[in-house]
């Protein structure tokens, strides 16, 4: 191990173990509901790495836009905004999803417990709505494995219910790269009705040339007490993007010439994604005799999508390419049925879960030329026509028993069965039929035992094993050019295994530490790229493996201070082939057993200190940090390592006990500190580099009627 690593490892270690940290984990409240574990023990309890975090975007002057604002402080997650909105956030956790150029891949997203992942494990998050939230929720590590395909991490958020007192918010932002949101926020109760009720919009010109958006959201969370202990809650949300300009990554000249720029390609094609998304779900809860609790979930939902892309015109003369334009309609659902129970065995209280559930989804996938005659960047003529098909059905159950004072045992397993199909309805004599389908399946345990040498002390060992599936961006195209989907391709299976330690200091002060690893086989990777068509292929053996430290808490009454460190070496264990380069019909390059896995660097953490309280004036520093993040499988790209501190400071002042207002200034990257924020791994054309923007301000103003 190399001798700034370690330095940088005793660092974190030092400056976790002599601070302590606010916001990221909020085990010190036990009043705290925690639903990841779907276990009723509290986080300090949960024999898992999970981490807690109040959402409350006005603390700290941030916008609400993007999902990273909220997970400073919070270890293994890594999530990037990469200043293009057709694209989405990048978010990985310990490794697991770096590999995803557009979307989230390969982690489990939910919104008050609604799925945003559909069953082929892609997911977004671009309808997550910050001014209703009250709290995110990361789970990491085995104990994931029981959210099912491609679970290498779980978020959730979690929306506020209604105050008792109700109140309405108003705001309005303003900044940088003629940035601007507009929202507004009523909660209340009205007799058995809590509710919380949002709606915004964000208008950006972009940092980059060809980066404009538009994104309007809404979000309703209604909940019902129906009497005798049963509850109903109605979750509604809406997306809608007209305008997301796609600037596209940048090759290693463009980034060093003008970082603000577009590629080419983007302005050729006037790159850029229009989406709308409508969803419901419904959640009913009621007793089980005294000790027990039922739990039913539905929902169902809709996403339509066109997006243009940079596929030249020549190498779409080839009969079998799909097109530049692509347009998924997507409608999908589901529905989750739980029991709970509670009881004692020998003399040591229990928990047990127990649940079925099912998701489909059914995609009309139709992609058009990207041209039409000499105008480029237009929907032409159609090259694809085909409905992409998933159903899942899962089964799961997980048993906690503290079966002695100093002890607590936790198992559980899950079976999943996937199946994807395929109907192919353009056909043509040069472009053949490529109908089919595939199933997958998959029994996967975890089993954690605790053990708690104090009161405040827990320390615990966990081992899973989890699956995922190829998406259907994996499965589209065969390698040998054959018609039909890539039937060759395997799950990725892992067994992970987990060394943790909690420890409650005070009510204000808490520490967590994690040792991680996990042996996937079958890691998939890019094989060949022709014709704008990209093919995968699996890798006997990959492993991702290290350490999280993070401590929250207060130093003061007045001075909060959170910090987390994470150090992975994640890594092929095989040597494979793979192209560099397109068009590449075969993969000619070596990539040798022992190579860094492309996405995720080394090492990386954040930093938030406070000062202040509710009332009057406060500031914060926010200080983000990354080593050199490898971009490609071979490991001839990579974007250099960054530390950037961000300013901010908020006033808040009220008339009477109605009404208050709050202002805020915000600064980021105030040193103005030019880096790549994020990497496009295995682009195809070189076009790795995702710059973020030098220093940058945002004002904001909120008025709250009570």
């Amino acid at each position: 191990m190399h001798l700034r690593r370690i330095s940088l490892m005793a660092g974190a270690a030092w400056l976790a173990g002599g601070s302590c940290m606010l916001r990221a984990q909020d085990a010190t409240l036990p009043a705290v509901q925690v639903n990841a574990s779907r276990l009723g023990v509290p986080p300090l309890d949960v024999p898992a790495a999970l981490s807690v975090v109040k959402v409350a975007p006005e603390d700290v002057g941030n916008p609400g836009v993007n999902l990273s604002e909220t997970l400073v402080g919070v270890p293994g997650i890594l999530a990037r905004d990469r200043q293009n909105y057709a694209q989405d956030e990048q978010i990985s956790i310990r490794g697991f999803g770096s590999r995803s150029t557009f979307g989230v891949r390969g982690i489990r997203l939910y919104m008050d417990g609604i799925p945003a992942t559909l069953p082929d494990g892609q997911g977004q998050v671009s309808h997550f709505d910050l001014d209703a939230a009250d709290r995110v929720e990361v789970l990491r590590g085995p104990f994931s494995v029981l959210y099912g395909n491609a679970a290498g991490g779980v978020v959730q958020l979690w929306s506020a219910p209604g105050t008792a007192t109700p109140q309405t918010t108003l705001g309005v932002y303003g900044g940088s790269n003629d940035s601007f949101r507009y929202l507004a926020d009523t909660r209340g109760m009205v007799g058995a009705m809590d509710y919380n009720v949002a709606a915004s919009q964000f208008l950006s010109g972009g940092y980059r040339q060809h980066s404009r958006v538009n994104r309007q959201t809404a979000h309703a969370r209604l909940g019902f007490d129906l009497g005798q202990g049963q509850s109903l809650t109605l979750v509604l949300n809406h997306l809608d993007q007209p305008v997301a300009q796609d600037p596209m990554g940048l090759t290693r000249a463009q980034l060093q010439a003008d970082p603000q720029q577009a590629s080419p390609a983007a302005l050729q094609f006037d790159t850029r994604k229009s989406t709308r998304q409508d969803q419901l779900g419904l959640v009913y809860e009621r007793p089980s005799g005294d000790d027990g609790q039922w739990r039913a979930m539905v929902y169902y939902g809709q996403r339509d999508i066109t997006q243009y892309q940079s596929i030249p015109v020549a190498t779409q003369a080839n009969p079998l390419q799909p097109g530049g334009v692509v347009q998924p309609d997507t409608h999908y659902g589901g529905t989750d049925v739980r029991w709970t129970h509670h009881g004692q065995l020998l003399d040591g209280d229990y928990e047990v879960v127990a649940g079925v559930g099912g998701d489909y989804q059914r995609q009309h996938r139709l992609g058009y030329e990207n041209f039409a005659g000499g105008n480029l960047g237009v929907t032409g003529a159609l090259r694809r026509d085909e409905d992409d098909n998933v159903n899942s059905v899962d089964a799961y159950a997980q048993w906690y028993w503290h079966f002695a004072p100093s002890w607590a045992l936790m198992l559980g397993a899950r079976h999943d069965d996937v199946r994807f199909s395929a109907h192919d309805y353009y056909i043509t004599p040069s472009n053949p039929d490529d109908s089919g389908n595939v199933n997958y399946a998959a029994t996967t345990p975890v089993l954690a035992l605790q053990f708690r040498p104090g009161e405040d002390l827990r320390v615990y060992a966990s081992y899973g094993e989890r699956f995922e599936t190829p998406s259907y961006n994996e499965l589209g195209y065969r390698s040998d050019g054959l018609p039909g989907l890539a039937f060759n391709l395997r799950p990725a299976r892992s067994r992970e295994y987990e060394l943790g330690a909690k420890w409650q200091a005070t009510r204000a002060l808490a520490f967590d530490a994690a040792w991680f690893r996990a042996d996937t086989r079958d890691e998939l990777a890019i094989d060949t790229s022709v014709n704008g068509r990209t093919t995968y292929r699996n890798v006997p053996d990959a492993r991702r493996q290290g350490i999280e430290l993070s401590m929250n808490g207060e130093i003061t009454p007045s001075w909060q201070l959170s910090v987390a460190y994470t150090h992975l070496q994640a890594q092929f264990r095989s040597s494979f082939l793979t192209c560099v380069g397109t068009p590449c019909a075969a993969p000619t390059v070596p990539v040798s057993g022992g190579s860094r896995m492309p996405g995720v660097p080394e090492d990386y953490g954040s930093l938030l200190l406070r000062h202040g309280g509710v009332e009057g004036w406060s500031q914060g520093l926010t200080i983000t940090g990354a080593g050199a993040t490898t971009a490609n499988d071979i490991g001839t790209a990579r974007a250099a390592g960054y530390v950037v501190a961000d300013l901010d400071a908020t006033y808040a002042m009220s008339w009477a006990a109605h009404v208050g207002l709050q202002l805020s200034a915000r600064v980021d990257n105030v040193a103005n500190h030019r880096y790549v924020g994020s990497v496009i791994v295995n682009d195809g054309n070189g076009r790795y580099y995702e710059p973020s923007p030098g220093r940058t301000w945002m004002l904001g103003a909120r008025l709250t009627f009570k």
